[in-house]
């Protein structure tokens, strides 16, 4: 976490975004995640793009996208989605809370997605003993 500056950390678990400045808790907002067949990348990435979308599509309004190739946070479509794991994998976040964070993130700010104390809260795979 860079002194003074932005840095997000986005809980799979409890479906949670928490943005950080300057090592303080700025605010949290719920988000959708990844579904457990196409899951949100657990690791450590950069904001690497931003993009102001004209909205209507699974986009919403605004893209940030990660230095993992293909995976982003970006606004939404479908509000009734947020909170449950749904997406191939990019971060999902009501329109009007990535509006009010997408001005003040720069790039290169550093974004952790963990999965939780628990794990990524996925059920497990279906077993099938032959």
């Amino acid at each position: 976490m860079r002194r003074g500056g932005f840095f997000i950390r986005i809980n799979l678990l409890r479906r949670q975004l928490e943005l950080y400045q300057g090592g303080t808790l700025y605010n949290s907002y719920l988000i959708a995640i990844g579904k457990p067949s196409t899951p949100s990348p657990v690791g450590r990435w950069s904001i690497t793009n931003k993009t102001i979308l004209t909205g209507g599509t699974v986009y919403g309004t605004r893209w940030m996208g990660l230095s993992l190739d293909r995976y982003g946070i970006h606004g939404n479509n479908n509000p009734r989605v947020i909170g449950q794991a749904v997406s191939l994998g990019c971060i999902r976040m009501f329109n009007e809370d990535i509006e009010t964070i997408f001005p003040i993130i720069p790039l290169h700010t550093q974004v952790e997605i963990i999965s939780g104390s628990r794990g990524s809260g996925y059920p497990p795979p279906p077993y099938h003993p032959k």
